[in-house]
């Protein structure tokens, strides 16, 4: 058991390694951490609950239903992180790794879920489910998004793999479970 549990943990860190790794191209570097140093502010609170809003509150029908949705989802879904995070104390990486490259501002609360993970994903899931036809076009535009949130807390030093894993199946699941409630009402 602890030969597993330690091939786990080496496998986990082989994978943040890679995915917090910069590319030699210099060009390649400066796009890839502008966008993923932009991409990453879409999953933190400001974002998700003002767009959730505006989406309730000014877009047609059942979009706006899906904003309702999406803020009920993402506001649910901080209370679990918000607990599981003083549960699990979980040092960040750049906080129990050397040569992990981070942003200019990181984070020194828990790791374990990744709230913006947490919370791109439960914004995320309404707005798929307003119109199954549009789901081919929107489900690979939604999987862009909530995967480049995820590698962004990776690639700027901030969560491991189970972190921002944790974080996609918690705001899926929550959404998920708002959804299905709101369909009952």
């Amino acid at each position: 058991m602890v030969q597993m549990v330690f091939w786990a943990l080496t496998q986990e860190q082989r994978l943040f390694f890679w995915a917090n790794r910069r590319p030699s191209h210099q060009g390649l570097n400066l796009w890839l951490s502008r966008w993923l140093g932009t991409i990453t502010h879409t999953g933190g609170a400001t974002f998700t609950l003002l767009t959730a809003l505006i989406g309730a509150l000014a877009a047609p029908g059942m979009w706006g239903t899906a904003g309702w949705k999406a803020l009920a989802a993402v506001a649910i879904s901080h209370i679990p992180v918000a607990i599981v995070k003083r549960k699990f104390r979980r040092l960040r990486p750049y906080q129990a790794l050397a040569a992990v490259h981070t942003c200019k501002k990181p984070l020194c609360d828990s790791s374990f879920p990744s709230g913006h993970t947490t919370a791109v994903f439960a914004w995320l899931m309404p707005w798929l489910l307003v119109d199954y036809a549009l789901l081919p076009v929107l489900l690979p535009l939604a999987m862009l998004l909530g995967l480049s949130v995820a590698w962004s807390r990776m690639y700027l030093g901030l969560h491991y793999p189970s972190d921002v894993t944790a974080g996609a199946v918690l705001g899926s699941l929550t959404s998920a479970l708002v959804s299905a409630a709101w369909s009952s009402l």
